[in-house]
């Protein structure tokens, strides 16, 4: 065998035989330094579920407002109420950016997330899934985090289920991973203490599946985290995917430090971003799809990233900010042409899809 590692033989044995590994399973993997070894596990898990599919879709971020009043230390996003630089867009400036990247670029899925803004009402968020579907119909809408949710149920006074079914039956199709973080409550308590707790986020897309919901999980990793906060995080999804198996795809996301309150802490490097990408799939037994969030990383780490467990590749994100406000310097406007060539350079086949992972 080219590749052999004693030390992690036994782990080896279980990926090979489809068992599931165990916490202590997940702390090696991350203590071990053998990244090729890691990296030939993942990809014969990604190459079991997946052949040499690489999964797409062509969408268009829309961050409606970036005014929030929670206090993140990783964000270079959002901005205080009254604060300058703030600001939200109307439902009518939403609905013709949405037209506008349908006839463009031929969009099939608009990517929704924002501040958590005290001035927008319940009118705005339905009437904001009801202008997108009344201009694109076939348009899988992704929108709104369990932290928005939360956020939403406070203010208005209902529950989070009244809430999730109020914007399903405007239009509504998926929730977005985002506000996932770091679940380690010690961890959270630092880095996003104005937050939905974890318990609360976890609830919240339990809630969504229940009704029907398509929901994808995230972690944040590369900022103040240990490996065994990311092993938990993990877990923690893995149990929730076990219960109600309502998570389309799982997304590691690295930490863009520029801009940020803590950027002195600098970002996670390569090695590290491959690691995260390779154990999430031997850990995620139960979730289908690893998603890179190509622009976390970059073109070049995300076509290497296909060869560690990742078989999807997200979307062609066009007009994305929240990362490029952080210091990413990664295209905002991928042509689907221009991203179909890059995956088969990269030695796949790209399949176009949306969240629900339904074939167009």
């Amino acid at each position: 065998m080219l590749f052999h590692n004693p030390n992690l033989a036994d782990i080896a044995n279980k990926v090979e035989h489809g068992e599931r590994l165990s916490f202590d399973d997940g702390v090696r993997l991350f203590r071990s330094n053998d990244l090729s070894f890691i990296g030939r596990l993942a990809h014969q898990a990604r190459v079991r579920l997946h052949g040499k599919k690489v999964y797409y879709s062509i969408n268009f971020h829309m961050n409606h407002t970036n005014v929030c009043t929670a206090r993140c230390l990783f964000c270079a996003f959002a901005r205080r109420p009254g604060e300058s630089g703030g600001y939200t867009f109307s439902i009518d400036q939403i609905q013709a950016a949405v037209k506008k990247a349908v006839e463009g670029y031929r969009i099939n899925e608009v990517h929704i997330v924002g501040g958590l803004n005290p001035d927008l009402d319940m009118d705005y968020y339905l009437g904001l899934c009801r202008a997108i579907k009344e201009v694109a119909p076939h348009i899988f809408i992704k929108a709104l985090t369990a932290v928005e949710i939360d956020d939403m149920a406070q203010r208005f006074k209902l529950s989070w289920e009244q809430i999730l079914i109020q914007l399903k039956e405007a239009g509504l199709d998926g929730l977005p991973g985002g506000g996932a973080e770091i679940f380690r409550e010690t961890i959270r308590r630092k880095i996003c203490a104005d937050k939905t707790t974890s318990k609360d986020w976890l609830e919240i897309h339990r809630i969504a599946h229940r009704l029907g919901l398509y929901s994808n999980c995230t972690i944040l990793y590369g900022h103040i985290e240990s490996v065994e906060d990311r092993v938990d995080h993990m877990l923690r999804l893995r149990a929730l995917q076990d219960e109600t198996k309502g998570f389309s795809s799982f997304i590691p996301l690295a930490f863009n430090a520029e801009n940020t309150p803590i950027q002195k802490l600098g970002e996670p490097d390569g090695y590290t971003d491959l690691k995260m990408c390779a154990i999430s799939r031997l850990l995620l037994d139960n979730i289908p799809h690893i998603k890179l969030h190509w622009t976390s990383l970059d073109l070049k780490m995300a076509s290497v990233g296909l060869h560690f467990g990742a078989d999807d590749l997200g979307g062609t994100n066009i007009n994305e900010k929240i990362m490029h406000d952080a210091g990413n310097e990664t295209p905002v406007d991928m042509t689907e042409d221009k991203f179909r060539t890059f995956i088969e350079k990269a030695g796949f086949e790209p399949i176009l899809v949306d969240s629900s992972y339904a074939t167009v």
